[in-house]
């Protein structure tokens, strides 16, 4: 075997390979093993014929190409042990022959990252203040939470609370039927067609009526987009919402109970408090992982940043063919070439792989490892106790999934760390040799008190910017 080496790029090599009839003859006597069984050749049995026979039969080019793609790994992790080298991710095959067999193959070498002076990033975490209106809008969530629809008489308002019976038809045919149902008619509310609240507007309890709404042009049933539909409908019961008093006796029905209004307010004041320092240490955090990647010096192989270029364009398609973007951005994407997509995506493709690189040279010079505790942790955190956990454990269960968890526990305990060095100028924690460190995954995509009780932790989450659980 013949191989010859280049430099092509930054951190890349070019392997060129050209086989030997010597060195493909082990790799075409495990082709005729399969082979034999498989072909029938006049005048033996099946798996009789000798090797000259079968390979007369059916030339020595057929069996080198049914055999090629082991002859290409062998031959390509031979040529990479003679020549030490050691590719970040595979290497990219093309100019593939058969006669005699060579190929070229573009070796992505490990990527050269300098930190720079990363412990010299100094930060401060934002002051956090809680200002008394966010504590009353958390109250009023409570307040609306702890609501309750009780019967009224008169006639229907927007805002009502409306049990009635429904019968929509099309064209003669049925394309609604509802018994009791509770319906909450607003005065832009499109459901179940635009208009159908405002015909509720002033019926009594008992009440019938009968109306005629036209379905609009652009509905997402075409078979009766621009139709008209005829509903009967009968008032059954109105309620109206009543907000309980904020008071002494509405802090007592909060989670496991407050003594007082004062004791919510003070405890709600003190979880917007923890809210706001925990936000505010992610946003340390992410500064000083930003300053930290400024401040590198990276140089990665071209290929690499070529194969994470080609996962976004993968994934950007595939949300486009599950429908998963918003309209306008699905119109905007829909008519783009394969090179807009590309030219566009290729700078964020730079930024992640410079991130990653970046969060994993951090993870081996700070000694940050994460454990199959650590991850079994994580997992039990997100399943919870709910009916669900054992589903949520079951997505969880794979080696993807679990490598996944894996990276972005290293991802937060990195950035955590960092976050420390920044506000503390923290003493080195002992470097680990990166030769002998098993920590080399990192995510590529990216102390406060527990609640006492869910309700007041979803309020205070929601009023602090953050989404429930």
């Amino acid at each position: 075997m013949i191989v010859t080496k280049e430099e092509s790029e930054a951190r890349q090599v070019v392997l060129n390979v050209e086989l030997e009839p010597s060195d493909i003859e082990q790799h075409l006597q495990r082709v005729y093993r399969q082979l034999v069984n498989r072909v029938q050749i006049p005048g033996f049995r099946k798996g009789k014929a000798p090797r000259s026979i079968v390979e007369s039969f059916l030339g020595r080019s057929a069996m080198v190409q049914e055999g090629l793609d082991s002859i290409v790994t062998s031959s390509l992790n031979q040529a990479l042990e003679q020549e030490s080298l050691e590719p970040f991710g595979d290497p990219e095959i093309d100019s593939l022959e058969l006669e005699p067999v060579s190929f070229k193959a573009t070796v992505p070498l490990e990527p050269e990252v300098d930190l720079g002076a990363f412990r010299d990033i100094r930060l401060e975490p934002d002051e956090t203040e809680i200002a008394d209106e966010q504590v009353t809008e958390v109250l009023e969530q409570l307040q609306r939470s702890n609501g309750v629809w009780e019967p009224r008489e008169g006639q229907v308002r927007f805002g009502d609370m409306v049990n009635l019976d429904v019968d929509g038809t099309i064209e003669g045919n049925r394309a609604l039927l509802e018994r009791g149902v509770d319906f909450v008619p607003q005065q832009d509310n499109p459901i179940p067609f635009p208009g159908f609240s405002v015909y509720l507007e002033g019926m009594g309890p008992g009440e019938e009526k009968d109306f005629t709404l036209t379905v609009p042009d652009d509905y997402r049933d075409t078979a009766i987009a621009g139709k008209e539909c005829r509903f009967e409908v009968k008032v059954l019961e109105i309620k109206e919402f009543h907000l309980p008093d904020l008071d002494d006796e509405f802090s007592k029905g909060i989670g496991e109970g407050y003594d007082s209004m004062e004791e919510l307010q003070e405890d709600i004041r003190r979880r917007l408090h923890n809210d706001a320092q925990e936000a505010a240490q992610r946003e340390l955090q992410e500064k000083a992982l930003q300053q930290a990647i400024e401040g590198a010096n990276v140089v990665y192989p071209p290929l690499t940043e070529q194969r994470e270029l080609d996962r976004m364009v993968e994934d950007r398609a595939h949300a486009l063919r599950e429908n998963r973007l918003q309209a306008e951005d699905y119109v905007a994407e829909a008519g783009k070439s394969d090179e807009e997509v590309r030219t566009e995506l290729r700078p964020e493709a730079a930024e992640r792989l410079t991130r990653f690189l970046v969060l994993r040279q951090l993870s081996l010079e700070e000694g940050i490892e994460v454990t199959d505790d650590d991850v079994e942790g994580e997992i039990d955190q997100m399943a919870g106790t709910g009916e669900s956990q054992e589903a949520i454990r079951n997505a969880f269960s794979t080696d993807n999934a679990r490598t996944a968890i894996r990276n972005a526990i290293l991802s937060r305990k990195v950035q955590e760390r960092l976050g420390e060095i920044a506000q503390s100028g923290a003493e080195d924690s002992p470097a680990m040799d990166p030769s002998t460190s098993s920590t080399t995954d990192v995510v590529e995509d990216e102390g406060s008190e527990e609640a006492s009780d869910q309700e007041t932790e979803q309020a205070t989450g929601q009023a602090s910017g953050e989404q429930p659980a």
